[in-house]
């Protein structure tokens, strides 16, 4: 890979990280705290909040009949999540150091804390966990198996892909045949490099 395009990637990367550490210090206009695991919300929004809970009874009415009747189709995927969850954890605990690759930490992907939400129901706050649970999987998945792809493969497809991983931009070219082994050595280093 040309050299101002590594360099160009790496710029990209370090932004994305700065990207994320600031959407998260971004002040918001709701005023909480984060203390550890609990969210602490002002009086005068806690008490919003209550105000605009919806008591269960009324949410069964006004709630849409499709999304009751399509409820145990939606739930049944937490089989297949909770499969992958213990087969791609294994994976990583198992191969990962042996092939000198930092760990991905599940706590980066997958957040609990909408059921602090009052102006949520029960019910809400179940599906709340469910959607936490099932999209920070599927990013927590993605990241083990670009960290895998960059081990391994590290080449671009010869076809344009859409919503591939933030690893993908910096892979060799598809044909990019020249030096490809030591190429992928580099490829192996800068992820060694990541776990220290």
């Amino acid at each position: 890979m040309n050299e101002r395009i590594s360099e160009l990637l790496d710029q990209m990367t370090k932004l994305e990280d700065e990207l994320r550490i600031a959407l998260r210090e971004q002040p918001t206009s709701i005023l909480f705290e984060i203390k550890g695991k609990r969210i602490e919300f002002e009086q005068s929004i806690k008490e919003t909040h209550k105000r605009l809970k919806t008591n269960f009874f009324r949410w069964l009415i006004i709630n849409r009949p499709q999304n009751l009747i399509t409820g145990p189709i939606i739930y049944s995927m937490i089989i297949p999540l909770i499969l992958a969850d213990i087969f791609i954890t294994f994976y990583q605990i198992t191969c990962f150091p042996i092939y000198g690759i930092k760990k991905v930490n599940r706590k980066d992907y997958i957040s609990y804390d909408r059921h602090q939400l009052n102006y949520l129901n029960f019910i809400e706050k179940f599906h709340c966990t469910y959607c936490a649970y099932g999209s920070g999987m599927i990013a927590y998945i993605s990241e083990i198996v670009a960290r895998t792809e960059q081990y391994f493969c590290p080449i671009k497809h010869a076809h344009k892909m859409i919503g591939t991983h933030r690893r993908y931009a910096s892979f060799l070219a598809f044909g990019e045949a020249e030096n490809y082994e030591s190429k992928l050595e580099h490829f192996r280093q800068r992820l060694n490099k990541e776990s220290k």
